[in-house]
């Protein structure tokens, strides 16, 4: 009877060790994928350098929502990740007054740059 009340002791300790390493990691990990993220959202460098950078044109309408526009810019290649710009673009100083219009961004520009040259109308340029 000891034997078997050793056992089943043994066993629950060790599952229970196994959970609190399982809930470790999982903190872990959260806690490094949201500091990245974090650490993205303000200091997110820019596609290419000057020399390489590539100008591409594009255009902002009426109602394109902030997770139109990163979707948009993801695919022509300005931004890394579109759902880190829709964060990006709630957290800009910017973002109440960028307008509808055509404009060339380059791949050498933030996010911060890009929505700041988006505040510019063809009229004041």
């Amino acid at each position: 009877m000891e034997t078997k009340e050793l056992v089943a002791s043994l066993s629950g300790t060790v599952v229970r060790l196994v959970l609190v390493i399982g809930v470790i990691f999982l903190v872990y990990k959260g806690a490094t994928t949201c500091y990245d993220y974090g650490y993205r959202i303000f200091m997110e460098p820019a596609m290419t350098t000057e020399e390489n950078a590539k100008i591409v044109e594009v255009t902002i309408g009426e109602s394109v929502s902030a997770k139109d526009m990163g979707e948009g810019f993801e695919k022509v290649g300005l931004i890394r990740d579109g759902k880190l710009f829709i964060l990006q673009y709630y957290l800009s100083e910017f973002r109440k007054d960028i307008k509808p219009g055509t404009y060339q961004l380059s791949t050498a520009m933030t996010v911060e740059e890009m929505m700041e040259a988006m505040t510019i109308t063809q009229e004041e340029e």
